[in-house]
């Protein structure tokens, strides 16, 4: 998992006008908190943000006022949902060997068997535990030769060792559907018909 430093400087200013003036000088608001401390309420820089975002589950190492170094990760990003700038980020403080509750991506390989199945994701996002410091960003599963009614439990999915479920074994995070409804039988259509007249 990457590491990325980020410089962050303490404010003092809340409220709607002074999150307005941060972001207008390319910075975003944000608040750190966790391990029973006050949350400390921060200017992050906004590019530098942004790209780290880009990695699901990023380990942020903030530099905050040239003091203090932490270990955070995002727990909520807001952004604008038309232009879609960063508008705030909760950042979560961890510490190395902690263990912390994340979702991690569930990617798929593999071609499902022939018939115009569809593949349904149940859950986009794995719930796992996994160490602050080594959170993996996704995994993968294979859904090779899979037919209409065939699913794929939490607990057929591999994890990177040091990280476990945090769902019960048996959530079905894929399944695969059948294309088409099935057609109407006779009897069905005699009596829409009966209806209609």
């Amino acid at each position: 998992m990457s590491e990325v430093k980020i410089s962050a400087a303490t404010r003092t200013e809340f409220g709607k006008g002074a999150a307005r003036r941060i972001r207008r000088e390319d910075k975003v608001p944000g608040v750190l908190y966790g391990h029973g401390s006050d949350p400390l309420h921060l200017t992050l820089p906004g590019h530098d943000l942004q790209m780290a975002l880009r990695t699901a589950n990023v380990l942020i190492a903030l530099d905050i006022d040239g003091k203090t170094n932490e270990l955070a990760i995002p727990k909520a990003v807001q952004r604008d949902p038309l232009k879609g700038f960063l508008e705030h980020v909760d950042l979560q403080l961890v510490t190395r060997g902690e263990q912390v509750n994340v979702e991690i991506y569930v990617h798929t390989e593999g071609e499902l068997a022939p018939g115009g199945n569809l593949l349904e994701h149940v859950l986009n996002a794995l719930p796992v535990v996994a160490e602050a410091t080594h959170i993996p960003e996704s995994v993968t599963v294979s859904v090779e030769g899979l037919t209409a009614g065939d699913s794929i439990l939490a607990k057929d999915i591999p994890l990177p060792k040091g990280t476990t479920l945090d769902v019960e074994e048996d959530t079905v995070v894929l399944q695969v559907l059948a294309a088409q409804a099935e057609e109407p039988s006779e009897g069905e259509e005699e009596g829409s018909e009966a209806a209609e007249a």
